[in-house]
């Protein structure tokens, strides 16, 4: 670490009692945010809300693309290079269930709260922070709500902003909620699938083995489980949910399973979509019924070194906060980043529980903490301590 970064890490006590002072206007945007239903492809009211906060602090270029996606610039002082800071817009939740946000002395509890209501209210008052601060970049600051990035929104927004975007990007931030401590600076290859089975409705169920979709998904998943996987490359399959049926005593029509294959090799997770799709094939030639592999989303393997400056820095700067580093590959928007060649990493900003319920909490004190790691990170960035030429 040189010492012109050694600079930087020593102002960190100094941002978090600078940034516990904007704690209330944090907190207002949270809960405004969060109480906004935002499914993805439903994003719309999120983009309108994050882009009126750009317009308050004069941002340039204040708009929304084809995307959705919310975009504003805060200009630096050479103009001459772009640090991107992202965090997605949309929610796991849909719109229908009850989006109320509770602040209680010390945690804030609500559907979303982590993923991602804290990521965008940090995107919203951070033009604010900075200039009550009087920290100023040589490097345009660009802020940006990514739409369509959860499920089968596939990180459609941030791709498109990163293949269109003509300037030169020095790097790029992901910023979610949770966990304070997350770094991450890597994509593990992942397929995300869902199997939809449906018996059709001239269906005869005097045929053999007419026992109904839940039945048959349950054999499904076995043949699934029976799947021999790697130790090398690291290899894993998530059978992440299940639906079917309506009642007691009527045979289920109709059954979905939602799953994930997550590998270190690109290869491998082919080689596995491969044989699902061949047992759902199969499924369907001995039933009858109609059992489709729908592909929701993919990624590829890649990323930055350990070494590289970028994640050297990320990591000092957490344990000068004494926060130890939890390094763990993502999925998220920094897979466009990778895609593109894109120096880039993730980071949490607080701690919590109960991630994608319905009573997701995020505690209020740590938040310090996980801005003052942000804006430290801006300026290593911006003065080139993280770049690797």
């Amino acid at each position: 670490m040189n010492k012109s970064c050694e600079e930087i890490l020593e102002y960190l006590p100094e941002y978090e009692t600078q940034v516990d002072k904007f704690k209330e206007s944090l907190l207002t945007n949270l809960i405004m945010l969060s109480e906004i239903p935002a499914p993805t492809f439903e994003e719309q009211e999120r983009t309108r809300f994050l882009l009126n906060r750009f317009t308050e602090y004069n941002l340039l270029n204040c708009s929304e693309d084809e995307k959705g996606n919310a975009l504003g610039i805060i200009p630096g002082k050479s103009r001459d290079s772009n640090i991107l800071v992202v965090a997605h817009l949309d929610t796991l939740f849909p719109s229908n269930v009850d989006h109320t946000i509770t602040v209680q002395p010390d945690q804030v509890i609500g559907p979303g709260v982590g993923d991602n209501g804290l990521g965008l209210a940090t995107l919203a008052t951070l033009p604010m922070i900075l200039e009550k601060l009087n920290i100023e970049f040589e490097s345009n600051l660009i802020l940006m709500g990514t739409a369509r990035s959860l499920g089968p929104g596939d990180i459609e927004g941030i791709r498109f902003f990163l293949d269109n975007f003509k300037k030169p990007i020095t790097a790029g931030i992901c910023i979610e909620g949770v966990k304070l401590g997350r770094l991450s600076y890597s994509s593990i290859g992942m397929l995300r699938g869902e199997l939809k089975y449906q018996v059709p409705e001239e269906y005869d169920w005097t045929r053999f083995s007419s026992v109904g979709a839940i039945v048959n998904m349950n054999e499904l998943i076995n043949k699934i489980l029976e799947i021999p996987l790697p130790r090398k490359p690291k290899t894993s399959i998530m059978l992440g949910s299940i639906r079917g049926g309506t009642s007691y005593n009527t045979i289920p029509t109709k059954a979905s399973l939602k799953f994930e294959i997550r590998s270190e090799s690109d290869e491998m997770v082919e080689d596995i979509a491969i044989r699902i799709r061949s047992l759902a094939d199969e499924m369907t030639s001995m039933t009858g019924a109609m059992v489709k592999f729908i592909e929701m989303a993919r990624r590829k393997p890649g990323g930055t070194q350990f070494s590289h400056s970028l994640n050297k820095t990320s990591r000092a700067i957490l344990e000068h906060l004494g926060v130890t580093p939890r390094l763990s590959p993502s999925t998220s928007e920094l897979s466009a980043f990778i895609d593109k060649k894109i120096p880039a990493v993730t980071i949490g900003l607080t701690n919590g529980e109960r991630f994608g319920e319905m009573d997701e909490m995020i505690q209020i004190e740590p938040m310090k903490k996980g801005i003052a790691q942000l804006i430290a990170l801006l300026q290593a960035v911006d003065k080139g301590y993280c770049s690797e030429n």
